[in-house]
């Protein structure tokens, strides 16, 4: 198997459209442009990224940031053997090679001095300088760059500086309305549609509370736990606070009203 045949997305991902994202997405690649997609955990970010490396059938290398991280980890370095040393491609170059999208995900948990790589390759020289090594990489034509982060976790010590922003096109992603978000869910777990919306008006309830006790409402992917907990026989209210409320928060008031909204729910 080729290095770009292990990073194909084999099987299709579900991906349910919320707007007209698939073909802003597709004429943003066709015109070889870098892509930002915005939204709160769990809204379906990089489900969206998966789901359009396949349809557009280019391999998917993706890297999870983090403050540790550093531009070695993203373009790569020697490594010392018993018989001298070698180079050993980062997965940002490895993208580059292959043809590949590379997504780095939640990029702003990334420090600025490790980010700024990644700016050749987001303008019209498309090329990846490896300093350590002496070499200067173009970027095979169908390399795409593709970023994400949460707005919400946005601070003066995490944040993208405005020459990193002003180089990509950018997509802002938010939870589905309640009846798409029902549909979601009962598509990915094939619960009753009718238990699905009982799920996510829990959900609903939970990011009423956001700014209120919580950084962060209910994301969809939690709904998704806790209907796949339902669909093997969990009590609801014991798989809605299993998956729901005993993640996201320790505050006793609002573990007690999300548990009332759960029972209320399901009564």
């Amino acid at each position: 198997m080729s290095i770009k045949d292990q990073y194909l997305v084999k099987q299709e991902p579900f991906y349910q459209a919320q707007g007209r994202e698939i073909a802003l997405y597709e004429a943003a690649y066709a015109a070889k442009l870098p892509v930002m997609v915005k939204g709160p955990t769990g809204c379906g970010k990089s489900r969206f990224v998966e789901y359009m490396a396949w349809k557009l059938q280019k391999p998917l290398v993706t890297v999870a940031c983090n403050e540790d991280m550093t531009a070695s980890d993203l373009v790569g370095r020697y490594l010392l053997e018993a018989n001298g040393t070698r180079w050993l491609d980062g997965p940002l170059t490895v993208a580059a090679r292959i043809g590949a999208i590379c997504y780095l995900d939640e990029i702003v948990e990334a420090r600025q001095d490790t980010t700024v790589v990644i700016h050749p390759l987001t303008d019209h020289r498309r090329v990846l300088p490896l300093d350590k090594k002496g070499e200067l990489i173009e970027a095979h034509p169908d390399f795409q760059l593709v970023i994400s982060y949460n707005p919400g976790y946005q601070s003066l010590m995490k944040d993208l500086k405005q020459s990193t922003k002003q180089r990509f096109t950018a997509f802002d992603f938010d939870y589905p309305a309640a009846e798409l978000e029902t549909a979601i869910i009962a598509r990915e777990t094939g619960l009753a549609e009718g238990m699905a919306a009982k799920q996510v008006k829990v959900g609903q309830a939970g990011r009423n509370l956001k700014g209120h006790g919580l950084d962060e409402g209910i994301s969809t992917r939690l709904l998704v736990y806790a209907a796949t907990l339902i669909k093997r026989g969990v009590d609801a209210g014991d798989a809605c606070r299993m998956a729901l409320v005993r993640p996201i928060t320790d505050d006793a008031d609002i573990r007690a009203t999300l548990d009332h909204a759960i029972d209320a729910t399901f009564a």
